[in-house]
């Protein structure tokens, strides 16, 4: 299997929609419109195989110095082989080019990002993701997921 890396396209938004609205519906990650995916397509980077998209996430900016790793997934039945590695790997390198030295992330599978280089931090130190996403969760008071920061400086 021949998995590669690219910067998504408004080809993709179909099969990004039906990712992350698996995802969504198992109430571990915020769920996109395709409306909303095509307005964002550009911050979005895709692994497919030879045959199909397998993989996505995206790089929103929160401030001069921060970003954002979201809607990170894995199709079923390629998880555990490196991809969702090989997705975030091109995020850091994207932020790193875009000189913004420190990249965070909000999730539930803590281990995953620590083998990845990142560490767990308290939430609270990103007011940026507080006040622009947080105020609209309906989890916001009683949020479970843990916060995790790569510095790249």
């Amino acid at each position: 299997m021949v998995v590669t890396c690219r910067r998504a396209t408004e080809q993709d938004v179909d099969s990004l929609y039906v990712i992350i609205q698996g995802y969504a519906e198992q109430g571990i990650m915020l769920p996109r419109s395709k409306e909303v995916l095509t307005s964002q397509i550009d911050t979005f980077v895709v692994a497919e195989d030879e045959e199909r998209l397998i993989g996505c996430g995206s790089l929103t900016r929160l401030g001069q110095d921060l970003v954002e790793i979201r809607s990170l997934g894995v199709v079923d039945g390629y998880k555990g082989k490196g991809i969702g590695k090989a997705i975030v790997n091109r995020l850091v390198q994207e932020a790193g080019e875009q000189g913004i030295p420190k990249v965070m992330a909000l999730t539930y599978e803590v281990s995953f990002f620590e083998k990845n280089g990142f560490t767990v931090v308290p939430k609270e130190i990103f007011p940026e993701k507080v006040w622009r996403d947080c105020i609209h969760c309906k989890k916001q008071h009683c949020c479970d997921e843990i916060a995790v920061l790569k510095r790249l400086d």
